[in-house]
């Protein structure tokens, strides 16, 4: 079996600590198989998982609540540095531990078969000795329902197997040590030399019989884990200038995409702050219209034409069930989310509350619409065809929003009780009808409603251009009338909307970049948000795009590069920054932050080549 290794002249390795229990966001590293995402701390300790699928109720929730949640957790009985990163081209993760008398790592990964989906969830740690020997130590104790109920392990031919309703949980000690069954845990202590290694795997199955594999069965499938991420991301066409940091954003948009349906949720996560001790906590296990055409922009960019295709066949199949309406997200399964409830758990260092569903599912958003058009456009644009039936209703959609997109809404950032004339909202419907137009051009769509989509953009134009310029400011405002700027709309540039170079756009950026700074390279989101949460990653790699595509690709470059300096150490990023402290806050990883990374990579490059 062929074994790729961190180099043995790391110095990167450090001591990890928690406060109260809680490790930093950006301790965690992300695995997934297609169906769900687990998160493992950098000291040893996998504190999140859902199971079996990423919208799932969790089987560790330790993120959450350090004593009710759950975790499995693996680290040396003595004190140790750990170093980490990812197996290039690969969502397998690899931690090194540094001890006084030794060296061993520990390799994670949830496995698939050769890239496509096992039948049931393998959660596998391999530990191998580097040098010296170092005692080992782990703890399983799933805690299911949000931490809810404590399972009761039981021996079952020798393997502790957790049972709770539906869900059995299998750990397989492979050279690990002994199991030791205590009341909601199952414990293992071992010790090893160089060139020896041990396995642990852990085998969940909802409502099935549980298989217990042989060890060699279970390495076996780590190649061809690793097999299956490269194959994928070998498929990425990017020539740019920073390939690494491009991939792996590519690779952890790839592990939100529920693969038996195409969706693809903004977190796997719900519920991390942003702002500590802060009631903005919300949960992202869900699909965003938005996310998903920015999510799709960014496979298209990369050249992944087949996620192009699988996740707009979702949201045509999604949106469906609410037509002509489109809902502002939808559940991974393609279901219309329904109401909000709060989850009895501590939060993350204390910011509650804990939200189980998103109340923000009835709002109207009429971002929402442009970009399901931009999504179906670029699809198009692509040379593929629409059927007969989905241009059918796409030309609904369009006469639905015809009659509404006067209305105020919530706006890109859901803000409830706060309805207005936004201006991202308005131009994500001048891009819904423009697009609709040139669909039915194509003879993509019926063409009988093209000339009032056509007057329809025009009006919400003179809307933006009247209402929502702020002279006094040299800028576009957040919405209509008010004194108050707003990152989204540095959007309009990559929409098409207006001249990306010209004097109004320009003068945005420079308002946007001036009032929102929140740090350089950071930004908050609109006027007034220094003092209730982070800095939102992803507004400033849309400042990237708007500088890069209004001519200025020097100060984009330079912002670009800056902002690559916030991920975490495997090149992961979170929702939001503390502006202060830097540490990475909100859910995570987020897709959002990390297609926003891809798309003004892509734009980065077009306008270097020219092309």
């Amino acid at each position: 079996m062929s074994r790729v290794t961190l180099p043995d002249d790391r110095t990167d390795a450090r001591p990890q600590s928690r406060i109260e229990g809680f490790a930093p966001i950006g301790a965690y590293a992300a695995i997934g198989d297609g169906r769900t995402v687990a998160l493992v701390a950098a000291d040893g300790a996998v504190d999140w998982l859902t199971m079996p699928t990423i919208a799932s109720p969790t089987v560790f929730a330790a993120m959450l609540d350090p004593a009710r949640g759950g975790r499995f957790a693996l680290a040396p009985a003595v004190p140790a540095r750990s170093a980490r990163r990812y197996l290039a081209g690969t969502n397998v993760l690899q931690t090194e531990f540094v001890t006084e008398h030794g060296r061993v790592r520990v390799t994670d990964w949830l496995a698939t078969q050769d890239g496509a989906l096992l039948p049931w969830l393998e959660l596998c740690r391999r530990i191998e000795w580097v040098s010296g020997s170092v005692p080992m130590r782990w703890r399983l104790e799933p805690r299911f329902e949000y931490g809810a109920e404590a399972g009761m392990p039981q021996e079952r031919g020798g393997v502790p197997v957790f049972v709770h309703h539906r869900h059995q949980l299998a750990i397989l000690s492979l050279d690990a040590g002994e199991p030791q069954i205590s009341r909601g845990a199952v414990d293992g202590a071992f010790e090893g030399t160089e060139g020896t290694d041990a396995l642990l795997a852990l085998i969940g199955v909802d409502n099935e019989p549980i298989p217990i594999p042989p060890r060699e069965e279970i390495e076996v499938r780590l190649e061809g884990t690793i097999g299956g991420w490269r194959r994928w991301i070998s498929g990425m066409n990017y020539a740019g200038e920073w390939p690494h940091a491009v991939s792996r954003s590519a690779l952890a948009l790839k592990l939100l995409v529920y693969a038996p349906t195409g969706a693809i949720a903004a977190a796997p996560t719900t519920s991390l702050p942003e702002r500590l001790g802060g009631e903005r906590n919300f949960d992202y296990r869900f699909a965003w219209v938005r996310d998903t055409s920015f999510s799709l922009v960014a496979f298209d960019n990369l050249g992944f034409r087949e996620a192009l295709h699988g996740s707009l066949s979702w949201l045509l199949s999604a949106s469906a069930r609410t037509h002509p309406r489109l809902g502002v997200f939808y559940g991974i399964d393609g279901s219309v989310p329904e109401g909000q409830s709060q989850l009895d758990l501590r939060g993350y260092r204390g910011s509650t509350p804990v939200n189980l569903g998103n109340g923000a599912s009835g709002q109207l958003q009429l971002g929402a619409y442009g970009d399901f058009f931009q999504t179906v456009w670029q699809y198009v644009r692509n040379g593929n065809m629409l059927d007969p039936s989905t241009g059918t209703r796409l030309a609904e959609v369009a006469a639905a929003l015809a009659g509404i997109w006067r209305r105020p809404d919530s706006g890109i950032w859901e803000l409830q009780g706060q309805e207005r004339q936004y201006t991202s909202s308005k131009i994500g419907c001048w891009v819904a009808f423009d697009r609709a137009a040139r669909l039915a051009d194509q003879g993509q769509i019926p063409a009988d409603g093209a000339a009032r989509w056509r007057a329809e953009a025009e009006a919400v134009a003179r809307l933006v251009e009247d209402d929502c310029w702020w002279p006094e400011r040299g800028a576009y405002r957040m919405a209509a009338g008010m004194e108050a700027l707003d990152a989204s709309v540095l959007l309009m540039a990559r929409m098409g909307y207006g001249d990306p170079a010209g004097e109004r756009m320009n003068g945005t950026i420079d308002a946007v970049a001036e009032e929102l700074d929140a740090g350089w390279p950071l930004l908050h989101r609109y006027t007034g948000m220094a003092s209730e949460e982070g800095a939102f990653v992803a507004c400033s790699f849309w400042l990237v795009e708007a500088l890069a595509l209004a001519g200025r690709r020097d100060e984009a470059v330079r912002r670009m590069e800056a902002m690559l300096e916030t991920a975490n150490d495997v090149g992961l990023l979170s929702e939001e920054i503390d502006p202060g402290s830097r540490e990475l806050l909100g859910n995570f990883p987020q897709g959002l932050s990390h297609l926003a990374l891809v798309n003004a990579a892509a734009i980065l490059e077009e306008t270097r080549s020219g092309t």
